[in-house]
């Protein structure tokens, strides 16, 4: 499903590169296999976030991805959170792509969902759905926190608990999402950064600070309920 590709594109980190595909990109929005309605969403966000320079295209998918976990696209974090079986997981999906040839860079985190899309986008159409239904609960949490947040990257969210058939409430996610405490706060972040446990040892952070780049081109995530 090519159209996973594209949403994954479009949802990951836009890096400049990004801007040297646009007629490419705008390209495959008109054809991509969507509904009607749908293809013209995808087109009218592709031709949205194309029309912003690269730095405040950055600014914004940092702002909204990148500041507190309720909009984390790893999709473990939603999952697991912190607990020991996120590692287990990691592991069991690295090995789901070798499996199915895609070989991961050593910086690329498997459950991010950029990433998930563009393994899922070679894969048959039943996989497909599998895999969506398994985590359209955690997309449409995040599609409805990304709305609440009056962000455009709800357009791509949504798309991807359509494609994913499942039974999802998008309404409702948006009311529970419209309750939630946000953490994305200069407040909330604070009380994230006194909270942290002290790090030992004397090794630098690894050279991995900035998103997971997947430039745009032409195990299972286990099925369980999203973490608060």
């Amino acid at each position: 499903m090519k159209v996973l590709k594209l949403v994954g594109v479009l949802l990951d980190y836009p890096q400049d590169e990004l801007w040297s595909h646009r007629d490419a990109l705008l390209q495959a929005c008109i054809e991509c296999a969507l509904p009607p309605a749908s293809a013209h969403r995808l087109q009218v966000f592709a031709q949205a976030l194309l029309a912003l320079e690269p730095m405040a295209a950055q600014e914004r998918w940092l702002g909204l991805f990148d500041r507190g976990r309720a909009m984390s696209l790893l999709l473990f974090e939603h999952i697991h959170g912190e607990s020991r079986d996120r590692g287990q997981a990691m592991v069991d999906l690295i090995e789901t792509y070798r499996r199915g040839g895609l070989e991961l860079d050593a910086r690329e985190l498997p459950d991010y969902l950029p990433l998930v899309l563009e393994y899922l986008s070679g894969r048959p159409e039943a996989e497909v759905v599998d895999w969506l239904g398994h985590v359209a609960q955690i997309v449409a949490l995040l599609a409805g926190r990304a709305a609440e947040r009056e962000s455009p990257y709800a357009t791509l969210l949504e798309i991807l608990v359509e494609i994913s058939q499942g039974k999802v409430d998008l309404a409702l996610m948006r009311r529970k999402a419209r309750d939630e405490t946000r953490d994305d706060t200069p407040e909330a972040i604070d009380r994230v950064w006194e909270e942290e446990a002290v790090r030992f040892g004397v090794e630098p952070p690894q050279d991995g600070c900035s998103p997971p780049r997947r430039l745009p081109a032409g195990a299972h995530p286990h099925e369980s309920q999203v973490s608060p």
